[in-house]
């Protein structure tokens, strides 16, 4: 995944703990959309592993 796209992304997860959705949406969705087929499957495995990035909860507060 290309640095700019991970730091987008990295971006995107702060502002989301935030409750800022509206400006991590903003952030985010550029760098979805134009990722080729490659880092669009790196985007979702990121995605998929850092899901607390997003939510701020840690495995312990979700179980």
């Amino acid at each position: 995944m290309r640095p700019s796209t991970l730091r987008a992304l990295q971006r995107a997860a702060e502002l989301t703990r935030q409750n800022r959705l509206t400006e991590a949406v903003l952030i985010a969705e550029p760098v979805i959309l134009t990722a080729d087929t490659y880092e669009g499957e790196e985007i979702l495995r990121w995605l998929a592993a850092h899901v607390t990035d997003f939510t701020g909860e840690t495995d312990k507060e979700i179980r």
